[in-house]
């Protein structure tokens, strides 16, 4: 069992220093709690082996619905009368993921010090998004976190349920593709050289098609590695690209003006857009502050710009539904139109939670039209590929039947 070295604070606030066998850290924690001390540092002592649980508090990673879950239950908790940091104990204890456990030990650890629950989550950014703390700290502010963990919840559930539609749309596609690059790599491996050395042997004149695909096939077969290297290559460069300032855009700029996709992902970020503003002003966030949160959680970087302009005018005192009416072009005419209405009826939060409902609805409808919008210009494609092939490697051999 291993040996752990600890810093600890015990009931009457005196650190110290002392060390205990356990199964794992969690174990530890739970022992000293029951002793009515609280761990402040914790080193495992001796054992060099890399566990499980400490490759997963490492490099796990906490699921968008394990967040759900989690801010449902803690909201649930404090409101049935909990204490924040019981409820955060029995998480922690329920949660199967070592990395959400050691961020929840960590959080409450936090808590117990003294510190405040927004203060305790900024320390785990990677887990905690600045949306999530900021409506933690206006719950507090408020005296209503209960209220905001489940407006949070709500959030959180319904970015998730729209990026799983969204992703479940295009797993057809995409299986389809990747079955059309394997099978074409097979073929041209495998087929196309056992009927190249029929033509050589016959020494029939094969057209340009003909030859272009047995010169593919050749490379594929000759160079592999090459082959394997080159598309790698190309993937490593095209992601890295896409991280850069210039490749974002670029790759935002082009996915705006692909037809159909381009008016999807318009509402997709009207949604986003919209949704967090609402939760955030709900929750009694400032709007300079929720507008800035807003920009940091949108990817594309067009509209990051369009919310960071927003926030300049904000401060001017210029009303923030002219950002929106200004930038048609990303954001539909009815974004501008609902906000200007919630601003003159002092109910700009409302009227941003029905946006958001609309658009998350049109998305929704959207994609699951996607499939059958798709599915016709796959057959084309498919069929496209299939006759070109079929047609390069069989007219040789009706050249040859009509010689004979």
């Amino acid at each position: 069992m291993p040996l752990f070295t600890y810093k600890a604070k015990n009931k009457n606030g005196d650190v110290f220093k002392s060390t205990a066998s356990a199964k794992d850290k969690f174990e530890l924690y739970d022992l000293i709690r029951k002793d009515g001390s609280e761990i402040i540092e914790v080193h495992e002592k001796g054992s060099r082996r890399f566990s499980m649980n400490q490759f997963n508090e490492l490099f796990g990673a906490v699921k968008e619905h394990e967040k759900v879950i989690l801010t449902r239950n803690l909201g649930a908790m404090i409101e049935a009368g909990l204490s924040l940091t019981r409820a955060l104990t029995v998480l922690e204890r329920q949660s199967k993921n070592q990395k959400l456990k050691m961020v929840l030990a960590g959080v409450n650890n936090d808590v117990k010090s003294g510190n405040n629950f927004h203060t305790a989550l900024k320390k785990f950014p990677k887990v905690f998004s600045p949306l999530f703390v900021s409506m933690v700290l206006a719950g507090e502010e408020s005296g209503k976190l209960s209220g905001a963990l489940n407006l949070i919840g709500s959030q959180l559930e319904r970015s998730y349920t729209l990026k799983k539609k969204i992703k479940g749309a295009l797993i057809y596609p995409g299986i389809i593709l990747i079955a059309m690059v394997i099978i074409a790599v097979l073929m041209l491996v495998f087929v196309v050289p056992t009927l190249t050395s029929t033509f050589e042997e016959l020494g029939a004149e094969l057209p340009a098609s003909t030859q272009g695909i047995i010169t593919v096939s050749k490379f594929l077969s000759e160079q592999t590695l090459l082959a394997i290297l080159i598309p790698a290559l190309l993937g490593a460069l095209i992601y890295y690209g896409l991280r850069t300032r210039r490749g974002k855009r670029a790759f935002s700029f082009a996915i705006l003006h692909v037809p159909i996709i381009g008016e999807l992902v318009k509402e997709i970020q009207a949604a986003r857009t919209a949704r967090t503003l609402s939760s955030l002003l709900s929750s009694g966030v400032e709007i300079v502050t929720a507008i800035s949160i807003t920009g940091e959680v949108l990817q594309n970087p067009y509209y990051k710009e369009v919310l960071a302009r927003a926030e300049s005018d904000v401060q001017k005192g210029t009303p923030l539904s002219g950002s929106f009416t200004d930038n048609e072009h990303l954001y539909p005419i009815l974004v501008g139109e609902m906000i200007s209405v919630g601003e003159e009826t002092g109910k700009l939060p409302d009227m941003l939670l029905r946006v958001a409902e609309f658009y998350e609805s049109e998305v929704e409808q959207k994609t699951k039209d996607m499939s059958t919008i798709i599915e016709p210009f796959l057959m084309i494609i498919i069929g496209t590929f299939v006759g070109f092939f079929a047609l390069s490697m069989i007219s040789p051999i009706y050249s040859l039947s009509e010689s004979i």
